[in-house]
């Protein structure tokens, strides 16, 4: 008999054919209050949960006895609960490496765009104001040359600069953990302190998971260090900003501008003061929103999933420091 597998997202035919070919699948559109006592009863027997979105939290997992391996079809997995997952011997893979490129062509969408009004003056030729000329106050900002300043060098962070600095000849600052050879071989890239990046950097770029250390670590004193024709780019978690201090920056000038496609809140409620603000750009969490990028995706948690449950493992088990302590 087939293990059993709860699957709770939506995934390409080939990739759910792969999955049955091992085990038997119970499917749900997602994990919320309509369905929640059947994830529950489904999860008595499942030996693997994959998915994304949602909490995965100490409940549904006490709902789980005989789970073996979980998977997210996500880079982020702030939303589940990896200390108790670890604390039951459960490996947590997420599926980071499937979306870097398609995120750091966002991020420099975003710096594009917030530099040189791409969404502002699209809106304002539309509604007529465009009388042929383009007056001095509808001017931008470069890019090419300008300091970029990256804190958080992952698999995005890297990316970013290679776009960076081979393709606009920018100088690269990071902030991180720790030294980041690659990029300091490939892009030239100078590690430094979070304030000397603020200080110095034209474009800051925040890619950072959310935890405990990063929640609001750009805040009001940190807005104040950035040039006042600083740009701040956000395409990691959204707490990791202080959403208010943000918006009182750009409303009184400490920074020239934001290109935001994480948030605080998601949905962003509808009173946010950043859809007020001309100087900002808001898109709606779309970093890995492609197509061919969503199905990668889904089909790395497949292959990671396949792992756990054969009690393999792979540079994507988030969690495998803590289950060798276990």
């Amino acid at each position: 008999m087939k293990p059993s597998i709860v699957l709770y997202k939506k995934i390409a035919a080939d990739l759910h054919e792969r999955l049955e070919q091992h085990y038997k699948v119970v499917e749900f559109n997602g994990i919320n209050d309509a369905n929640r006592a059947q994830v529950f009863e489904a999860l008595k027997e499942a030996e693997g949960l994959l998915g994304s979105g949602g909490a995965i939290n100490k409940e549904l997992i006490d709902h789980a006895p005989r789970l073996r391996g979980v998977s997210t079809a996500s880079a982020g997995f702030d939303s589940f609960d990896v200390a108790e997952l670890s604390r039951r011997g459960i490996p947590l893979f997420n599926a980071p490496a499937a979306l870097t490129d398609t995120v750091a062509d966002l991020v420099f969408a975003l710096v594009l765009a917030t530099a040189r009004r791409v969404v502002e003056l699209s809106n304002l030729t539309k509604q007529g104001e465009w009388d042929g000329n383009a007056p001095t106050d509808w001017f931008g900002l470069d890019v090419h040359h300008k300091t970029l300043g990256i804190i958080g060098m992952g698999r995005i962070g890297l990316a970013v600069a290679q776009r960076a600095h081979l393709g606009f000849d920018m100088p690269i600052l990071y902030n991180a953990r720790s030294q980041h050879k690659e990029a300091e071989d490939r892009f030239n890239a100078r590690k430094c302190s979070l304030d000397t990046l603020l200080e110095e950097s034209d474009f800051v770029v925040v890619i950072l998971p959310l935890s405990d250390q990063t929640f609001h670590i750009i805040g009001k004193d940190q807005l104040a260090k950035m040039k006042s024709t600083g740009i701040l780019i956000s395409a990691g978690r959204g707490p990791v900003i202080d959403e208010q201090a943000l918006i009182q920056a750009l409303q009184d000038g400490t920074i020239y501008g934001a290109g935001l496609d994480v948030y605080e809140k998601e949905p962003m409620p509808n009173d946010s003061g950043l859809l007020k603000l001309p100087n900002v750009v808001t898109l709606p969490h779309i970093g890995s929103a492609t197509a061919q990028t969503r199905y990668d995706m889904d089909a790395l948690a497949v292959d990671n999933l396949i792992a756990a449950l054969s009690d393999s493992t792979n540079e994507f088990c988030v969690n495998a420091k803590d289950l060798k302590k276990s």
